[in-house]
């Protein structure tokens, strides 16, 4: 039996830079304790997707993985963003992750299994557990105040973590997110 929240569904990739051919990919798993979604790599090189950078992660086991990514469109939840994802290797998790989450301006129905659209204010706090998320991820602050990746132009002082440091880019974990450390 699935946890309570957890779920799975069918999203679509499509390579920006040629459009009108996209790959479904069957159950993802909804991570909003994952930063990036992470698709399996044959997919996106099908699509002609070519790896930009390599981001290290960490996985629950505390072992650090290396890991390219790439930018794709994004379908699902009748919605589509475009997004950096993880090119997945065989034995990874398909996660759609919370910056996919966010672009497609979705929020989790997690006793329904589902994703619904957010609506104008998405950070307005409307489901804790999801609000609680963005605190956690340096999205939003306890007051409220956007600290995404959108709204990083300027230094706002709601945006500052716990130790008095700006958010910086964080070593996730694909299956389990362990807590933040600003160490």
């Amino acid at each position: 039996m699935a946890a309570m929240g957890s779920f799975r569904i069918d999203i679509e990739i499509e390579n920006p830079a040629r459009r009108g051919e996209r790959r479904k990919v069957r159950h993802a798993l909804v991570d909003t304790g994952a930063e990036l979604s992470w698709v399996p790599g044959d997919v996106l090189r099908s699509l002609g997707i070519e790896p930009m950078k390599q981001w290290s992660f960490r996985q629950a086991t505390g072992q650090i993985i290396e890991r390219w990514v790439g930018s794709v469109l994004i379908y699902a939840a009748d919605t589509v963003t475009s997004d950096d994802v993880v090119f997945g290797e065989p034995g990874d998790l398909v996660l759609l992750g919370a910056r996919t989450l966010e672009g497609l301006n979705v929020r989790v129905e997690p006793r329904e299994k589902r994703l619904v659209d957010a609506g104008h204010g998405s950070h307005e706090c409307v489901a804790s557990n999801g609000c609680w998320q963005l605190v956690r991820r340096g999205m939003l602050a306890s007051d409220g105040t956007d600290c995404s990746l959108r709204s990083l132009g300027a230094t706002r002082a709601g945006c500052w973590n716990h130790a008095g440091t700006f958010p910086r880019r964080k070593l996730e974990t694909p299956a389990a997110t362990a807590a933040y450390s600003t160490n």
